[in-house]
């Protein structure tokens, strides 16, 4: 199958027009990743000599050099090296979602035309690591993945211009603010829900967590600088859930007004250094090599149309994420479970199961 993947890419030019290959940023990554020159060239499939020419090049195109290296010691990136490999990390995490989402657009506008036609799925549903997973597997139709906010997904499913929506609920929250707007939205005689995963989000911190950050208290330290998600996004609602439980006015928390739009942008941004602390997944702490607190479990559900799973596309999708090809890859994910995923069932008997567990 033919698909269409969007990735952002970098352009370096000077005021004579020279233009560099950013083939640099696959030697930055080795570099910072193994501390070795030969190591890094390796993984982007050049020589040794051509990286350190091209090492050289870049050097002399910025007027300052972006790898130091000794003897002994190995290769380590100057400040000029880090900042643009945790430039274009915090690009391609911030963008993400966004491009995933046009790419969907156009590879089922291709596949009509090329392999004429199959069902379609339309799915509306909150970013997360293991919903990104369903592009690769989709067999037999085909996808439509749109990322939006866990309010807009379930909008979308009773306007009519989705199939399936895709939110997530804190598994110990029964009432309050988020949980009212769910109720608003699902509709216990024509909805249903499926079961997909659980998942756990907590405190990502700086590698090793130099600030001795413990729990949320220590947000409101002064010398603890934070990273938010945007007001829209069910992380957000969560980690509001939590403040409110502990206390925590927000007003407190030094960078509670800063927003990123992804979990991976969060980590990205402190990896990055700008940050000491984020809320999120663990499997995006664990991507950008940052040192995670659980503090929360939440169920990612699937909820359609009753009349929707006699639907070819929902009877597909089903038999997808029930299948172990499928599940294997999930269970890769660091701080991901398989939590009954496929079952369905009505919405009351979820909130009902929300209450006695």
């Amino acid at each position: 199958m033919k698909r269409i993947r969007i990735e952002p890419a970098w352009s370096f030019t000077d005021e004579s027009g020279n233009r560099l290959d950013p083939q640099l940023f696959g030697l930055l990554q080795g570099i910072h990743r193994s501390g070795k020159l030969t190591e890094a060239a390796a993984e982007v499939g050049i020589s040794y000599r051509h990286a350190w020419n091209l090492l050289n090049k870049w050097a002399d195109f910025f007027g300052t050099g972006l790898v130091e290296m000794q003897k002994g010691r190995g290769a380590w990136l100057t400040p000029l090296g880090d900042k643009l490999l945790w430039a274009r990390q915090r690009v391609a995490a911030r963008l993400g979602p966004q491009l995933e989402s046009l790419g969907s657009e156009l590879n089922l506008e291709l596949q009509q035309l090329l392999e004429g036609v199959e069902p379609v799925l339309r799915m509306h549903a909150s970013h997360g690591y293991a919903v990104a997973l369903l592009p690769r597997f989709a067999s037999d139709f085909q996808l439509d993945l749109q990322y939006c906010s866990p309010q807009e997904a379930l909008a979308a499913l009773n306007r009519g211009a989705c199939d399936v929506a895709g939110y997530h609920m804190p598994t110990s929250a029964t009432h309050g603010p988020l949980m009212q707007g769910y109720r608003r939205q699902l509709r216990p005689r024509s909805h249903c829900i499926i079961r997909f995963i659980t998942r756990c989000q907590g405190l990502m911190l700086a590698p090793d967590n130099p600030k001795g950050i413990a729990g949320l208290t220590d947000l409101a330290r002064g010398d603890v600088r934070f990273i938010n998600r945007q007001k829209a996004s069910g992380t957000r609602a969560l980690l509001d859930i939590l403040l409110r439980e502990a206390g925590l006015a927000s007003q407190r928390i030094p960078g509670f007004e800063l927003e990123e739009y992804t979990h991976s942008a969060v980590a990205a941004y402190i990896a990055a250094g700008m940050a000491d602390v984020g809320f999120g997944v663990e499997a995006a702490a664990h991507q950008f090599g940052l040192t995670f607190l659980p503090l929360a479990h939440e169920h990612y559900l699937l909820v359609c149309q009753r009349r929707s799973l006699a639907d070819p596309s929902v009877v597909r999708l089903l038999e997808m994420i029930r299948g172990e090809a499928f599940q294997a890859a999930v269970r890769e994910l660091p701080g991901y479970s398989l939590d009954r995923c496929g079952e369905v069932c009505g919405v009351e008997e979820l909130f009902d199961q929300a209450r006695q567990g």
